[in-house]
This record gives structure tokens, sequence and C-alpha cells, in this order.
């Protein structure tokens, strides 16, 4: 696939075609008579709360050791432990290639490099490849002086303008691994010196074709705004072990996702027409029958953004990716190349993420044009206090890395509310999909590294310069 623009015609196309059935159906029931125009919400609010409760059940029943293992008793179509094959010389650790697309990354890019090196793995069997994607900033000197002290360092140098953002710097590096296992991570990554000692015989012995870490928010404590995020990352942890553990499906987040490299290389590598290689990704192992493994401990820990204006940016971009990730896979994901359970799974959480946060929106427009009480408020009623109950358990989760928020009444109430941005965010990048011309746009979140002030406490204040250029990929 090329970020041509017949790929992003199509998706506008796509995305119009989703905005008008998520608006008919969202102003359409203020035309039913009173009683009647509850039924839609209401049904959808019994049938996704009770698949969500489910899901969030199974995962802390379970529990952290067991969570990513599932099986034929779970109806889930995953290859057996033993379907992918161990390495030849199975007596001896795997081999690991740790790649990181780095651009602009002076204040994080040493100490990520200092971290592999000293992570409890065999040298031998480990190897630190760097892309520098076109760095403008000290990045390529602190590389340089990098490879003079640590000789499993190789770094790739591709200019800024190659294209393909991180899909393009990580494709540059997949051709030359050797490895069997090639181990994302973003440069402000924070590891465990035994994350690779426990990861990969857990990945091995499951025959998983990917495992995805949980994120840890390692700045938590910074302001309200990073609180809340670290609370999100504990939220969606448990929605994927909860997914998995119904036979549903899983997705990788980018930064600590372990990929074996050949079943990468099987699905075509990374997309260089989108701007979440991750979640394409997901799908593109999914449908290639490649299961994909989550992990609640050991974490991968990262920076949260700092500011509303930062995550604006950010999430518009996590949107975007999302929804175009289903428009441009729906054939195959309602096909029979996936088990009836998990094309369940992408339905239920499809309308939660992207239909629930539009069908709000135009009910709001309902409101206006009809002067009738809102239809749509079960749905997303139930759809919050779930979410605010996930919460609770996924902080409450003995969890090793920094520690989670604390649970009081305050804090659950704030989660809750931070999630309401989705209801903003996924509504407008939906109609910006559907209706502006698209050029694909890479860009990255800004990484400070410890060594930077604090932003005051309440981290609400209009800083345009957080982040670099268009985070959320736009033109």
């Amino acid at each position: 696939m090329t970020a041509g623009g017949s790929v992003n015609d199509r998706r506008r196309s796509k995305a119009a075609v989703f905005l008008f059935c998520c608006a008919a159906a969202g102003i359409g029931p203020h035309w039913l008579g009173p009683g009647r125009s509850l039924i839609p919400a209401a049904t959808l609010a019994l049938l996704l709360g009770g698949y969500s409760l489910r899901a969030v059940v199974l995962a802390l029943t379970r529990g952290p050791e067991t969570a990513g293992v599932s099986g034929p008793e779970d109806g889930a179509d995953v290859v057996a432990t033993d379907a992918i094959a161990p390495p030849a010389d199975a007596g001896a650790p795997s081999a690991v290639d740790v790649v990181v697309a780095a651009r602009d990354e002076q204040a994080v890019i040493g100490r990520l490099v200092e971290r592999i090196a000293g992570l409890d793995y065999p040298q031998e069997r480990l190897l630190l490849w760097v892309i520098d994607d076109g760095s403008e900033d000290r990045t390529p000197e602190v590389l340089a002086d990098l490879q003079t002290r640590h000789p499993q360092l190789r770094v790739l140098r591709r200019s800024r303008d190659a294209g393909g953002g991180k899909s393009g710097a990580l494709n540059l590096v997949l051709q030359q691994l050797e490895g069997r296992w090639m181990f994302v991570l973003d440069a402000d990554a924070d590891l465990q010196v035994d994350v690779l000692e426990r990861l990969l015989p857990w990945a091995e012995a499951g025959g998983w074709s990917a495992v995805q870490l949980r994120k840890a928010v390692a700045n938590a404590e910074v302001n309200l705004l990073t609180r809340a995020q670290a609370m999100e990352m504990a939220f969606d942890a448990l929605i994927q072990e909860g997914r998995l553990a119904t036979g549903g499906v899983t997705e990788l987040r980018g930064n600590g996702q372990l990929l074996r490299r050949e079943a990468v290389l099987a699905c075509g590598g990374f997309n260089e027409a989108t701007v979440t290689d991750d979640l394409d990704l997901s799908f593109r192992l999914l449908l290639g029958q490649e299961p994909i493994g989550v992990l609640w401990d050991p974490p991968v820990k990262e920076e949260a953004v700092l500011t509303l204006p930062a995550l604006w940016r950010q999430r518009q971009r996590w949107a975007e990716g999302g929804l175009q990730r289903f428009l441009d896979y729906a054939p195959g994901l309602l096909s029979d190349r996936l088990s009836a359970r998990r094309r369940v799974d992408l339905i239920a959480f499809f309308l939660l993420q992207y239909v629930m946060p539009v069908l709000t929106a135009a009910d709001l427009l309902g409101v206006l044009l009809t002067r009738t009480p809102p239809t749509m408020w079960p749905f997303s009623i139930v759809a919050l206090g779930l979410s605010g109950l996930t919460i609770v358990q996924g902080c409450r989760r003995p969890s090793e890395g920094p520690p989670l928020p604390a649970m009081t009444p305050l804090t659950v109430a704030l989660g809750i509310v931070y999630l309401m941005h989705w209801f903003v965010v996924i509504p407008w990048v939906t109609l910006r999909m559907a209706l502006l011309p698209k050029r694909l746009v890479w860009a990255k979140t800004q990484h400070l590294g410890a060594e930077e002030e604090a932003p005051p406490p309440l981290g609400l204040e209009v800083d345009p310069d957080a982040e670099l250029a268009a985070e959320g990929g736009q033109a």
C-alpha cells in the first residue's frame, strides 16, 4: 500500500459514508414517539455493556499471570503453544534486534542506549538499531559518541523527507535484521533490566507472533493530565487482556512491542500509508492468522504528554489511524478469515470506540434540530460507567513499574471526565477525514527527558511549541 492520492480518496469516501450513517442513526430516533426514542440506545447499552463487562471480569479472573494466555478453550483462532517452531539453536536465548526510530531525540536517546546496554541478556544475542530519521538537533552526534562505547549499537540514517514516517524507518531496518525477534521501542522508553529474560521465553512458550507490553506512564505525578493518562494506560491494558480472554482481538501499541520478524515480513512489513503503524500492523497480523499476546508485567515506561494542545494533536493522530485501519481492512475483517468470536469482538469495540462518540455528537445535533430530549444518553452513561469500573480495577491491580494513581472518588471522576475527550476527538477527526482532502504528514511526540522542567501543576496552559509540527498527522 502506498501513500498515494487514490488511497486517501478511497478513505475519504468511506469516511463520508460512515459519517452519514452515524448522523442518520444519531438523529433518527428524535422522530420516534416518546418512549420509543430510547430503544436503540438502550439496546446498544445492554448488548455492548454486557459484552464489555464480561471482558473486564474475565481479565480480572485470570489475573496478570495468565491474562495473556488464550487457547482453544476460549474459542480464539490462535495457534497452539507448539505451533510456531522454536529457534534452531533452542538451547540458546533467542536473538533479538531492538529497533528505535528516532527524530530529534537528543534529550533521551543516550539514556535509552545505556538502558539497552544494561539489560540482563546475553550481549552476543542482542543488537540495538537506531534509525536516525533526519534529525536536525544533536541526535547524530550523540549516537556517534555512543557507537564508540557500545559495539552492539547500529545506526542507520535517512533524509528527513524520505517519506513513510515511522513505518518507512522501520521498513528500512527490517530488511537488514537477522534475529528471530524485533523489539520496537520509542526513544523515551524505560525498561526493567530483566524484561527480555522474562518476555522472550513467555513469547516462545505461548507461540505468539507478537507481544505487547503494558505501557506505564513514567511522569504520572507531574500534573492532572499525566495522572489521567496513567489511568488510561491501565484501563487500556485491562481491556486488552479481557478481549483476548474472550477470544477477541488484541492490538499493538507501538512502544514495547515484540514482533517475530518472519511474521512481519509475511504481512508485507509496515504500512507507509498510515499515521499509526502499530494499529495497522495489528490488523495485518490478525488477517495473516498471526496471534498477538499481551503482558501486564513487566511494563514499558514512557512519557505522557504534558499539555492539552499536545494531547489534542496526539489523539487526533491516534483516532485517524484507528479509523483508517477499519476503513482499509473492513472486507477482510468481516470475512470468514476470522472466527465468529473475533468478528463479534471487532464489531463491538468498533461501535464503542468510533460509532458511539459520533452518534452522541449527532444526537446533540438532533436535540437542536427537533428540540426534543437527547436519546443516546443510556448508551453513553453505561459506557462511561464501565470505563470508571475498569479504571478502578486496572489501577488497583498489582503491578510493577511506576505506582498507579490511588483510587478515590475524585481520582475516578478525573479519569471518567478525561476519557470524555474522545467524544470530541472522534467526531472531529471523522468529519475532517470525510470532508477535507488528506495529505499524509507524519510527526512525532516531543520527548523532554528528565532534565526538562515540568509545567505548572494543572498542565492546562496553551503551549503550541510543546509538540513538533502536526502531531495529529494533518496537512
